[in-house]
């Protein structure tokens, strides 16, 4: 299973660096890809719902959307599903979306969060021999 599991992450990482340098085609296939998912579920629970029974009532359009909404709610991907973290932040930090920054701005800001990783490991290195030192 663990194979497995190593072999679609290089694969994913492949695909993502090659189609990231064409987001037109990314974002078709991706959208394309995701409708047919849903399409998927939804044509999988109408199924269920023509079986009768037991899953008709779960699968039944009411039913089926208030329990959805409460394990989206529980889970937290309710507001994430539908607005985005990114966007959430963007907007409480005020800054542009990914999709509008240059080139030059996503590096630099890439540049500041590896100075910042690089910090908190020597604090982080300091807070240990600080703690050894007290032992």
């Amino acid at each position: 299973m663990q194979s497995l599991t190593k072999f679609f992450d290089k694969l994913e990482d492949h695909a993502r660096g090659k189609l990231s340098r064409i987001p037109i085609v990314y974002g078709v296939i991706g959208g394309v890809a995701l409708v047919m998912f849903w399409r998927g579920v939804w044509h999988t629970a109408d199924m269920f719902e023509k079986s009768g029974g037991v899953w008709s009532t779960l699968f039944g359009a009411p039913v089926s959307m208030a329990i959805s909404t409460v394990v989206l709610l529980m889970t937290g991907l309710f507001v994430s599903f539908f607005i985005g973290d990114r966007i959430i932040l963007s907007g409480l930090t005020h800054e542009k979306k990914l999709e509008e920054k240059t080139e030059s701005e996503v590096r630099a800001e890439g540049a500041l969060l590896l100075d910042m990783y690089k910090k908190l490991e020597h604090i982080e290195k300091e807070l240990k021999d600080i703690k050894n030192e007290k032992v």
